[in-house]
């Protein structure tokens, strides 16, 4: 009895695992689906990946190791996009990328701050 209940649950296990392999499409979060989705990693570490959903979201982002080897300078870099749609209904696109230098993000809708003033007055010194 227990190994027709053992061979029963390996059918069950190989049954659900091969659901697993065949891709569908994902529901989250306001019923959209997944439409398409890559992810690529690399022997070296390097990876990229996108995706994008019906609703509208697409992001891309790469990633690799910059100066391997060399202790004093590895960073990890990574860069990439995404964009949505706003509630207003445009379609909103940061750039960024991620690097030894810290996180920098652009876009067209990104309030960006004043710029500071010389110091010193005008003339650039002290008085």
């Amino acid at each position: 009895m227990n190994c027709i209940a053992f061979i029963a649950l390996c059918c069950f296990a190989v049954v659900s695992a091969q659901r697993g392999l065949v891709p569908r499409p994902t529901t989250f979060e306001g019923n959209a689906v997944i439409l398409k989705q890559d992810f690529n990693l690399n022997p070296d570490g390097s990876y990229n990946y996108n995706y994008e959903t019906s609703n509208g979201i697409r992001a891309d982002e790469a990633g690799y190791l910059k100066n391997a080897g060399n202790p004093q300078l590895e960073a990890q870099v990574m860069q990439g996009s995404y964009s949505y749609t706003g509630p207003d209904g445009v379609v909103y696109t940061i750039n960024y990328i991620a690097d030894e230098n810290g996180y920098r993000a652009e876009g067209a809708h990104i309030p960006t701050p004043p710029p500071v003033p010389a110091v010193g007055g005008p003339r650039g010194r002290f008085f």
